[in-house]
């Protein structure tokens, strides 16, 4: 009797044990990214979603570092489902990005020395635009259907997530720190979502009293040295208004524009250039 009811027990305990694998599995289950969804026969295998990455995407000049909000998705045929050609898969994509009105940079396979690491890679690349945001794609067909892994990218500005002392200790160890602050294309107007970074020195200035700083703009190699020259004192001269809306006496501060003269990334490169595109805070 005894035994029966500890068997009793063991089957309840695998069936309560398999109701929640079940109910975890459907928790976990990948969902398709928001913008492009997968091919009707296809499921989700292998899957990644980040906040922020940087992923290459062919530009039809050549490979092109696109940083922003991050998804990746193999797609597997399902079973007993009809395979899609390479060919198939690749126009599905390109149709809607074409009914988006985006750009299709490469249809195919690319057989071109510009291609660089895609060079005889079957592929499609592209973007599109959608309520003011920049989003690349790009899809690779395998095993003549089989598979596919799509790849997507919401374009944005590298974000900076800093707090007050993590300044202050940068600037008392290195004298200098550089601040991401997004601004206005060709502008001094800042984006809103740059608020948060400029709260956290208006708070580092708070802590203390006696810290004087410069605030210097710099470009990247875009444009003339003359007018980088003029934006980047002119967003020097915005944070440094910021700064002192937000109660910090204006006699402890200073803007310098620099221009394009002090790079510290590679402007031949798309991340190069977004390092260049900085304000530093400078320690008095």
């Amino acid at each position: 009797m005894r035994r029966t009811i500890d068997q009793h027990r063991l089957i309840t305990l695998i069936l309560w044990m398999a109701v929640f694998s079940m109910a975890w599995a459907q928790e976990e289950e990948a969902k398709d990214c928001p913008y492009f969804p997968g091919m009707p026969n296809y499921e989700i295998g292998q899957h990644q979603d980040l906040e922020f990455e940087a992923a290459e995407f062919y530009d039809g000049k050549g490979s092109k570092t696109v940083e922003g909000r991050y998804w990746n998705r193999e797609y597997g045929l399902k079973e007993g489902a009809l395979q899609a050609s390479e060919i198939q898969i690749i126009r599905n994509y390109s149709n809607a990005v074409r009914k988006a009105g985006g750009r299709v940079f490469n249809e195919g396979t690319c057989n071109a020395a510009a291609c660089g690491d895609f060079e005889g890679m079957n592929f499609l690349s592209g973007a599109v635009s959608r309520e003011g945001k920049e989003i690349w794609l790009q899809v690779v067909p395998h095993a003549n259907g089989g598979y596919y892994i799509l790849t997507v990218v919401e374009k944005e500005a590298m974000r900076q997530d800093v707090t007050a002392s993590d300044l202050l200790q940068a600037l008392n160890n290195e004298g200098h720190v550089a601040l991401y602050i997004n601004f206005d294309t060709n502008r001094a107007t800042i984006k809103p979502e740059s608020a948060a970074v400029i709260e956290q020195v208006i708070a580092m200035l708070q802590g203390d009293s006696s810290l004087r700083i410069s605030i210097e703009g710099h470009t990247d190699n875009t444009g003339t040295p003359q007018t980088n020259k003029v934006l980047s004192e002119q967003r020097a001269k915005a944070v440094l208004a910021e700064l002192v809306k937000g109660g910090i006496d204006a006699g402890r501060l200073v803007a310098v524009g620099w221009g394009q003269e002090k790079p510290v990334g590679d402007n031949a490169t798309e991340e190069g250039r977004a390092k260049n595109r900085r304000v530093e805070l400078v320690k008095k």
